[in-house]
Order: structure tokens, then sequence, then C-alpha cells
């Protein structure tokens, strides 16, 4: 199936359902503000190599969590209770997203380029894009970062300091997302830490109508 080709002068995309079976739905385009939201609030991200152009995707079976069901194994309960732990939201974004991308590339290699930390810095700076960091016993232990558009949570990546420093990151901000309610964190694609916390498979009618309900989102 071909790919659909974006171009710079428009900001648009094909349909979500139009994207091939890996969730492929595009190639081109720019990282603008502008289109990074359009392309949130339609179930559509940008992961690419560096060296390759933009590559835009549109999963049609979502992973996602409910803050409300986030697990907190009985090993990770035991964990909190021993420590002193506090949350810091946008602490300092440039350095949040910058240590996901270190930490990614001694581990496995990034999709995190230059481009990248630049363009979610941007929509950090217009109030769509946010960072969590917790600290234990008064050092960065770890967090994540991600984009944050009505009641929806898009997470991007995660980083870890200390033992344990993302998942108790993400724990405590699904208590401070279901305080506020939010009531989805889109993980974009499936991993084993995920699903540990309460990570689950939706279909993609169910997630694209959380998203027109929690972004208030423009059509394609």
């Amino acid at each position: 199936m071909p790919v659909y080709r974006l171009s710079k002068n428009e900001i648009a995309f094909p349909h979500p359902t139009s994207a091939r079976e890996d969730g492929l739905l595009a190639v081109g385009g720019d990282l603008c503000v502008d289109r990074l939201l359009l392309a949130y609030t339609h179930g559509i991200f940008p992961w690419y190599e560096p060296g390759e152009e933009i590559l835009w995707w549109c999963p049609k079976e979502r992973f996602i969590i409910v803050p409300g069901e986030v697990h907190v194994s009985r090993s990770m309960r035991k964990y909190l209770k021993k420590h002193e732990l506090s949350m810091a939201l946008n602490r300092d974004f440039a350095d949040t997203i910058h240590r996901c991308r270190i930490k990614r590339e001694f581990a496995e290699g990034t999709w995190i380029t230059d481009e990248m930390e630049e363009a979610y810095c941007r929509l950090h700076e217009a109030g769509y894009a946010a960072s969590v960091e917790v600290f234990e016993d008064g050092a960065l232990a770890g967090g994540f970062y991600g984009v944050c558009i009505g009641s929806c949570f898009f997470g991007e990546s995660m980083f870890s300091e200390k033992e344990n420093g993302s998942k108790t990151a993400l724990i405590a901000f699904c208590e401070w997302l279901e305080s506020k309610g939010v009531f989805m964190i889109d993980c974009q694609f499936y991993t084993e830490h995920l699903k540990s916390m309460g990570g689950k498979y939706i279909s993609w009618q169910e997630y694209d109508r959380m998203l027109e309900e929690g972004t208030g989102r423009s059509t394609c």
C-alpha cells in the first residue's frame, strides 16, 4: 500500500484509518506546532530514525493506561514506603527530554533527534507538552515527557536515574492526572514495562471516541 506524502505547505493528514497494517500513515511534512497538534488530536504521532524523513504513525489498535487503573505491584508498594518521594511538573522540560534521549542512545538507539527535541520544546512553550520528574530522598530519580491536550496525555519517552525512577514518576503522575479528570495516557506502542503498570489494548473505535471526547478536536 502506498504511503501518503505530506506537503510542508499544507497542514493536513489522510484519514487515520488509512494507515498500513504496521501503523505507518504518512511521510514528510514538518514538526511545526500546528501540525503536531492536528496529529495528536487524531491519534497520529511522528516516529523515525535519525537521517530518515519524518514518518507519521497511527496504529489501529491502541495501547493505553487509564490513570485510575495504574497497577502498583506489592514490591513497588514496599519501595514507595521506604523512600521520601516528591513529584515535580515541568521542573525543566528541556533537561527531561534530553535525559530521555541520552538514556535511549546509550541503551538501544533513539528517535529523539535534535529536530524532535526542538519541536517538543516549542510544544512545551505553547502549553501542550509537559515533563514529569520524581525525586527520591531529595535526588532526581526519573521522569518522562509527553503531550497533553484536554483530558488526554500522550506519553513519549521515560528515563530513570535510580532504580524504579520512571515507574515512580508514572505512578505519581497517574494519581495527579486522575485528580484533574484526565482519563487516558496514550502509550503509542506496547511494552512489557507498560503492560506491568496496567497498560492495555483498546480498539481503534474506542480510542477514537476517547480522543473526540477528550481533545475537542477539529477534523482532518
